[in-house]
């Protein structure tokens, strides 16, 4: 769920015109989608320690179970405190429908295997992860080199609830306050206040549960 892997290369093109040599920073980096397809120096945090600890356990060689069933996974969503981080981040991700965290096995018809195809993906992935920075910090307590490029992902109004409540009204503030630094800022997002304006519009497809599967028009906005 809102993973930007295969947009990437369509909205990727309007923030590097304004990169140049800045520090390229996501808040809420996620599954580390866009910024593993970035050179540079690359900053990704996200408020969810799990998966902070996850990223870092890849970038460091790690190679995640292939093997996850579905009691296992309830045995680890109900007993956090026996496992390390880097598991659960992965099994409450990875191997949950939609990769909503801890929102359920993952499971269909064809009997897909969905920690094997995490497992390959995150290995696969892990040579784009080496010289990232990552921080489990709020994004309001990053400190941001001068001038850099932020490119926020954060969890989207009026959809499906995520691990922690979401202040949107103060993460706008906090766009602007950021912009009037110095820094050039974009959001993904599926509307914005009016002070911001639209640069890219992508179609998408969004699956929340077993049942539901539909089109959004995600926008890409920026401050000028």
């Amino acid at each position: 769920m809102g993973s930007k892997n295969k947009i990437a290369k369509l909205i990727l093109p309007q923030m590097l015109e304004k990169k140049g040599d800045s520090v390229w920073v996501e808040p809420f980096v996620g599954g580390a989608n866009m910024i593993d397809k970035l050179d540079g120096i690359r900053i990704g945090n996200d408020s969810n320690k799990y998966l902070i600890s996850l990223l870092k356990a890849i970038q460091n060689g790690w190679t995640p179970p292939t093997e996850i069933s579905k009691e296992y996974y309830y045995e680890i969503k109900s007993n956090k405190e026996k496992y390390p981080n880097e598991l659960i981040g992965f099994v409450g991700f990875l191997c949950s429908f939609g990769g909503k965290w801890f929102g359920g096995y993952a499971a269909n018809t064809k009997g897909d295997n969905y920690a094997e195809r995490g497992s390959r993906c995150l290995v696969k992935q892990s040579k784009n992860l080496k010289d990232i920075t990552f921080y489990n910090l709020d994004y309001r307590e990053l400190i941001l080199p001068n001038n850099s490029i932020i490119y926020c992902d954060p969890p989207y109004k009026c959809t499906t609830k995520y691990k922690d409540e979401f202040d949107h009204d103060i993460f706008w503030n906090w766009c602007r306050l950021k912009h009037d630094e110095g820094h050039t800022i974009f959001v993904s997002e599926y509307n914005a206040p009016d002070d911001f304006v639209c640069i890219k519009e992508v179609k998408i497809k969004t699956t929340l549960d077993k049942n539901s599967q539909y089109e959004r028009v995600e926008k890409l906005f920026t401050l000028i």
